[in-house]
């Protein structure tokens, strides 16, 4: 099966037409938007916004207020997450033809979440699960993109 590069899925003129790339790619899409709405959940829900449980930061080690601080800070990220997520999932349920835009994004956020991870170091009683992610979406994300990025050639028939 031949399938050519469609660097225009990145901005389609039209939303409604159906999804052309990879199916595998759009599945995994599902996945990571669940994924990304329940982690936003536990920011901004966690007691501790999940600083000290998941990122292992040694929030008791720190005075009161800087401690709420940083479990704000987590808290306000999980928004920026759940916002995230939500737009996730109206382009997986509505808007499927963006989904190679999605992935572009995503990549780009976590490249930068590395950068900014090694710019702007922070103390951890452990490695977070975070900073291993960093290193596992990445490549991932690439490959995600590539595959929504992929169409059939007119006339091409898929497997069963």
């Amino acid at each position: 099966m031949q399938r050519r590069i469609n660097v225009s899925s990145l901005l389609p003129n039209r939303l409604k037409h159906p999804y052309k790339g990879h199916k595998g790619s759009k599945y995994l899409f599902y996945l990571i938007t669940i994924v990304t709405i329940l982690r936003s959940l536990v920011h901004i829900f966690a007691k501790d916004g999940g600083a000290k449980s998941i990122a292992t930061i040694p929030l008791d080690s720190y005075g009161l207020e800087a401690a709420n601080t940083v479990i704000l800070i987590f808290a306000l990220w999980g928004i920026s997450q759940l916002l995230m997520g939500v737009l996730y999932g109206l382009v997986a349920l509505k808007y499927q033809t963006l989904i190679p835009l999605m992935y572009l994004l995503m990549t780009l956020e976590y490249i930068m979440r590395l950068m900014v991870g090694h710019m702007k170091s922070i103390v951890t009683e452990s490695t977070p699960p975070g900073a291993l992610g960093n290193y596992i979406m990445i490549p991932l994300l690439i490959l995600l993109l590539c595959l929504s990025l992929y169409e059939k050639k007119e006339g091409e028939n898929e497997r069963p």
